[in-house]
């Protein structure tokens, strides 16, 4: 408790080193908070700084922590080809509105193994016309992988954007059977 009475919020953080390169996983007491992608130490250190000043707490290293310790354990499950899907709690915090809308409709009803058009996501949140609000929302996707923007492409067939980088997109979709496994 802080000095007030009330529960801090504690933020804990990891690095794991996946198929993709390092992954920073954060989680709260509520859940898994934040992945972000190439969590080299510049990269990990303004991720921290700003999950510091989106949660008013100073995020701290415990890859020990049960609150990391199930998300670590499924992450590389994952990433070795033995798990299709992520049970994990989520803390929602970082995204509200549409885009939480867009990404709950996306984790709970676009399985491993798919693919879902931009448009066919923003009709079935309903906002047909919205794809771009949709392509936003996976830009501002704060879990990615465990919620799965890649699996979300273009409605020509086009693998689209992703801010892990479009190599990261490929592989994942690789990894799920949605595309051949890259040559190189």
């Amino acid at each position: 408790m802080d000095s007030h009475g009330q529960y801090e919020q504690r933020v804990v953080w990891a690095v794991v080193d996946t198929g993709i390169g390092p992954l920073l996983l954060a989680a709260t007491r509520e859940g898994l908070v934040n992945v972000v992608f190439h969590a080299t130490d510049e990269v990990r250190d303004s991720a921290l700084d700003r999950l510091a000043s989106r949660l008013g707490s100073e995020p701290a290293e415990d890859p020990g922590s049960p609150l990391l310790t199930e998300a670590i354990r499924q992450v590389e499950a994952y990433f070795a080809g033995e798990r299709r899907d992520f049970d994990l709690p989520l803390d929602w915090s970082l995204v509200s509105g549409f885009h939480r809308e867009v990404l709950s409709e996306l984790a709970s009803g676009v399985p491993y193994g798919t693919v879902v058009g931009y448009g066919t996501l923003a009709g079935r949140v309903g906002r047909p016309e919205g794809a771009q609000a949709v392509g936003t929302a996976m830009g501002a996707n704060p879990l990615p992988v465990v919620v799965p923007c890649h699996r979300v492409v273009e409605r020509d067939g086009g693998i689209g954007g992703f801010g892990g980088g479009l190599e990261a997109k490929r592989r994942l979709l690789a990894l799920e059977g949605v595309l051949p496994e890259p040559l190189f």
